[in-house]
């Protein structure tokens, strides 16, 4: 059984992965685009800047694959990838809740399911470390960039199944509704406190040594030896557009696994209940 529901929640994953994915390559990718061009445009300006300096300028080598495959094939295949993925953990993930949360319906709990997993595996980690595109970030901080958002999306993942055994533990003494609150109100409070323990990117030891101590690594306006700014800043109406997007991406994402893995369990499920229904009035006669 757990083998067919997690086939089946693969195969949700697949088809919610290329449905993000026209989404992504509608909206999202003219705002990569546009965050790759300011990156070409200020690396001139800081080349330029470099060789009136009498420094030594390095010239950054050709993209191995071109922007037309990365922005169809490669980002097409890793969003298809990364919904098979989340699909085979949500169901799993519905497998371990199935009968233990009470008596839903099999598209109920599908539903439930995916907005755990969209509210733990992305939207909790993305309110202390959004999404960023091309031009925001530097290669020095890659490494803790990536270690500080796995240990959040680890953390929150941990303490939502924590919210959620709370939540049944609590649900004798003070019914279901205040239990859910509670459980609710004890993961609001606890990773609030994580998010402001974690640092910011841009309190990372290898920004404040270059740039000063800031909350983001969105780059700021470029200037030359006189403070006279030669490039500006990176612009902020693309990178809430990015982001927006992304956050609407994933909506789709978990949206879609719910909803496509809903009546393929169902059809899994409900021709074994139907026969214990059958079974019982046997039985009884």
């Amino acid at each position: 059984m757990e083998r067919k529901l997690i086939l089946r929640g693969a195969l949700a994953g697949a088809a919610a992965g290329l449905i993000a994915f026209a989404f992504a390559r509608i909206f999202a990718e003219p705002q990569i685009q546009a965050a790759i061009d300011y990156e070409s445009g200020r690396d001139a300006a800081q080349h330029a800047l470099d060789e009136a300096a009498g420094l030594p300028v390095e010239h950054g080598g050709h993209d191995i694959f071109s922007r037309t495959l990365q922005a169809n094939i490669g980002i097409g295949v890793g969003v298809i990838l990364f919904g098979v993925a989340m699909g085979a953990l949500f169901a799993v993930a519905y497998a371990i809740c199935l009968g233990r949360v009470g008596k839903l319906r099999p598209r109920n709990l599908a539903m439930l399911v995916a907005l755990g997993g969209f509210l733990g595996v992305y939207l909790v980690p993305f309110l202390k470390y959004p999404a960023n595109p091309p031009a925001i970030g530097h290669e020095d901080t890659i490494l803790d960039r990536s270690n500080l958002y796995l240990a959040m999306v680890a953390c929150s993942i941990v303490l939502l199944i924590g919210a959620v055994l709370l939540g049944k533990r609590l649900q004798p003494r003070f019914g279901n509704w205040n239990a859910t609150l509670l459980a609710i109100a004890a993961y609001v409070v606890i990773i609030g406190v994580l998010m402001a323990v974690l640092p910011s990117v841009g309190q990372l030891a290898a920004n404040v040594e270059e740039y000063g101590r800031h909350a983001t690594e969105t780059p700021l306006p470029l200037t030359d030896d006189k403070g006279n700014i030669v490039f500006p800043g990176f612009d902020a109406d693309t990178l809430y557009r990015f982001r927006l997007y992304s956050v609407a991406a994933q909506v789709l994402l978990w949206s879609a696994i719910g909803l496509i893995f809903g009546p393929l369990a169902e059809r899994l499920l409900q021709p074994r209940t139907a026969r214990t229904e059958q079974a019982e009035p046997v039985r009884n006669a």
